[in-house]
């Protein structure tokens, strides 16, 4: 996978933009029919044969740090739980009881054992059959074949990825950095549906084509109206939103600069996850389809790297109390959009040229449900 730009080739490449008022181009539009963001079939495909079987990222490492740390929720419309073993190694099952498909684990947690609320079996964190109660009226009842039923699941660069496919698929993340350390902590978490087609709200991460339109208060007046890099990385891309404040880089020697506080990284972990690398935050923001028309997102906010953990929260809490004002600006756009598709004004979307990390979404997207 190609390697993504380091902090010095980044900044030469911004400043260019801005000496030239220009930007990151693709080479050719794309056009997506309107027809795959209101099909039912289409959604459904979508949901069984990518997200389902692909390695989607579920939750950050940081979430589970302990033996017994444990994420429970709704994963491409399946009940999921992914815990830590006694062993450090995190697993992944399907959230359902074997005795008569009682949901397991609630939302989060950290346990010895999971109970199930409705009979009491009660299973390790490995996923082995523990105990029965009242073992004797299940006669000839083998144990071992009564576990939970597991899904794959991998730890990389800071995050968990699941997939319910049956065999695992490989997992195309080579060309990615680390994504969080350790020394980040996690400070907020929430649920918040969009009412939106999950492809929408992921396609308003991935352009600053929009800035000036949608943030005339908020963002622009700290960036810059359609400057972006934009890279990928086999199915992931990166786009880069430089502030203002990046001008100051080019007094310094290349091997001094650090571009943290410059700008904005909006990583796209295909299918249906979203980091974003703010100046004193960083989120992970998962895609969840709930219906054609319909996504929850789930968020993680974690502090940035470095300095006092306490000075970094209250950092975080104040970064993240402005950039939430933008997103709500773009919420309300991509609600819009989704009213927009059953007009019939459209026949298809056209993503120009300076959306190409969208175009590079459809055109893997497509390839993958082929």
């Amino acid at each position: 996978m190609a390697a993504l730009l380091t902090d010095h080739e980044i900044t030469e490449r911004v400043l260019s933009h801005i000496a030239n008022r220009s930007t990151d181009a693709g080479e050719t539009l794309w056009r997506e029919p309107v027809e795959n963001y209101r099909s039912k079939e289409r959604f459904e495909a979508e949901k069984e044969r990518v997200l389902r079987r692909s390695y989607a990222a579920f939750c950050p490492s940081a979430s589970l740090p302990d033996p017994g740390s444990f994420i429970a929720r709704e994963a491409a419309g399946r009940p999921v739980v992914a815990v830590r073993g006694r062993d450090g190694v995190v697993r992944a099952f399907k959230n359902v009881c074997r005795h008569r498909g009682m949901r397991l684990a609630p939302d989060s947690g950290c346990v010895n054992a999971f109970v199930c609320p409705y009979h009491g079996w009660t299973y390790e964190l490995d996923g082995r059959l523990r105990h029965i109660p009242h073992a004797e009226g299940f006669p000839g009842l083998d144990k071992q074949d009564h576990g939970l039923a597991p899904i794959h699941a991998i730890e990389r660069n800071g995050v968990i990825f699941v997939s319910q496919a049956a065999a695992p698929p490989q997992a195309e993340l080579a060309g990615l950095p680390e994504l969080f350390s350790k020394e980040q902590q996690i400070y907020a978490t929430s649920e918040r549906v969009t009412e939106a087609n999950w492809k929408i709200v992921l396609e308003g991460f991935l352009e600053g084509y929009h800035i000036r339109a949608t943030h005339p208060e908020t963002f622009y007046p700290y960036g810059f109206d359609n400057l972006n890099v934009i890279e990928h990385t086999g199915p992931h891309s990166r786009v880069t939103f430089p502030f203002r404040r990046i001008q100051k880089l080019a007094a310094l020697p290349p091997d001094e600069r650090r571009v943290m506080g410059y700008l904005t990284f909006v990583y796209h972990l295909f299918p249906n996850a979203l980091i974003t690398v703010l100046s004193n935050h960083t989120n992970l923001l998962v895609l969840e389809p709930l219906d054609v028309d319909r996504t929850n997102v789930i968020a993680y906010s974690l502090t940035n790297r470095g300095g006092d953990p306490a000075e970094a929260l209250e950092a975080a809490k104040k970064d993240s109390s402005f950039t939430d004002i933008g997103a709500n600006e773009d919420r309300t756009m991509v609600s819009a959009i989704q009213r927009g598709v059953a007009s019939d004004a459209n026949e298809s979307f056209v993503f120009g040229r300076y959306e190409s990390a969208i175009a590079h979404f459809h055109r893997t997207l497509t390839a993958a449900l082929a």
